[in-house]
Order: C-alpha cells, then sequence, then structure tokens
C-alpha cells in the first residue's frame, strides 16, 4: 500500500490538554493537504475548524473522553452539541469501571443511546484495552457489534498502552460483519501504520503519519 492510500485511512490527530489553536490549524492544513481521512479534535475547537475550514475537513471529535466515566446522559449532550457545530464523526470512550465491574448490559445501553444521538454520523467506540481481559475485550466486542456502532477502537492514546496486533486479530474473530476496527496509540512507524492496515484496520488514529509520511522524526499520541 502506498503512503497515499494509507493516509486516506488515517484520522489526524491532536488532542493534547494543552493544545493550541495555532496546533490545531497546522493539524487541519495538513489533513487538507495529505487528505487524511479526518480531523479528531477536541470538542471545544470543533466550531471554530467548521467555521474556518467548512467542508474541506471531515471533523471528528471525542466524547467522555479520556476516562469515559461520565453519565450516559453527559455524553449523549456533548454528541449532540458536537453535531451542531459541525461535526461528522463521534469517538466515545466507554464507562471503563462499567467494565470492569461486569456490567456490560449497560455498557452496551449506552453505546446504544450514543448511537441514537449520532443518527447517520459515525460512531466510534474506544474500549481502551491497555485496562481490559481478554474476557472483557470480547464482551465489549459484542457490545459494540449489539450497539449498533460503526467501529470498535483500541485506546484513547492516554492510557498505559496503546494498540497491539494481538488485540487487533481479536476483535477480527468477535465483531459483527457490519463493524470496523480503528487502532490508536503508539502508531509511531510507517512500518506500524502499514501492519495494523494490512491486518483489516479501516482507521489509524495518530498524530504522527502526516509528519513520518514527510520524513520528519515525530513524537505523539
Amino acid at each position: 500500500m502506498d503512503v497515499k492510500e494509507m493516509l486516506k485511512h488515517v484520522d489526524h490527530t491532536q488532542l493534547q490538554a494543552f493544545c493550541t489553536w495555532e496546533d490545531i490549524e497546522k493539524l487541519c492544513k495538513e489533513a487538507i493537504e495529505f487528505e487524511t481521512a479526518s480531523v479528531c479534535i477536541p470538542p471545544s475547537y470543533v466550531k471554530m475548524v467548521h467555521k474556518n475550514f467548512g467542508e474541506k475537513l471531515n471533523i471528528c471529535t471525542v466524547i467522555g473522553f479520556p476516562l469515559g466515566y461520565q453519565v450516559t446522559a453527559a455524553k449523549v449532550t456533548e454528541v449532540e452539541e458536537a453535531l451542531k457545530q459541525g461535526c461528522n464523526e463521534i469517538d466515545m470512550v466507554v464507562n471503563i469501571t462499567d467494565v470492569k465491574n461486569g456490567l456490560y448490559g449497560k455498557v452496551e445501553e449506552e453505546i446504544r443511546a450514543v448511537k441514537k444521538a449520532c443518527g447517520n454520523h459515525i460512531l466510534k467506540v474506544i474500549i481502551e484495552t491497555c485496562y481490559l481481559t481478554e474476557e472483557e475485550k470480547i464482551a465489549m466486542c459484542k457490545a459494540v457489534t449489539n450497539a449498533g456502532a460503526d467501529y470498535i477502537k483500541t485506546s484513547t492514546g492516554f492510557g498505559t498502552g496503546g494498540a497491539t496486533i494481538e488485540d487487533v486479530k481479536l476483535f477480527r474473530e468477535h465483531i459483527g460483519p457490519n463493524v470496523k476496527i480503528k487502532a490508536a496509540g503508539g502508531v509511531s512507524t510507517l512500518q506500524d501504520l502499514e501492519s495494523f492496515l494490512s491486518l483489516g484496520c479501516d482507521r489509524i488514529g495518530t498524530s504522527r503519519a502526516v509528519g513520518l509520511c514527510k520524513g520528519e522524526l515525530t513524537k505523539g499520541y
């Protein structure tokens, strides 16, 4: 797969707590130039990005980020506001505490509620694999599938670990046919990018891809 094709699967990401408008503007201009799948940005920047770049960009934002333990009503409200302000795709974090307590049905209902708020917009569900057992990961594959979400996503990039080949293979075994995979966190080389795409990931979340393709040494999510 050539570099241009790989970038079409990248959610070009800037989610640092201290990111400035200058950082976000640079991200957006790179996304337009290199034709990435989207920009993934903090909710507080959605309105400004939409105002400045309009239909040139596919805007993605995060909900319940990065810890996931907001109540469902808060997550739904976050989604509604993001869509009003011009967002097209939503990446939500599951309530990891509910997962750890074995409340898989509750997690599924929350995903379903968030997907209902998203309507026809894409919903990606972050399960934060670094905190979960294999049994819990499989349960989340089922919850994401049953709730009608569009993607299962490995990681926030802010946990103790990111995407792994083993987790992507596990997802492939247990998600339904209508669910796609997004790998995120720790995708730090072009080889990583190509490997995850070859395994069947449809999206990659990273801040590094454009810099890597430009031959730069990069740091980040």
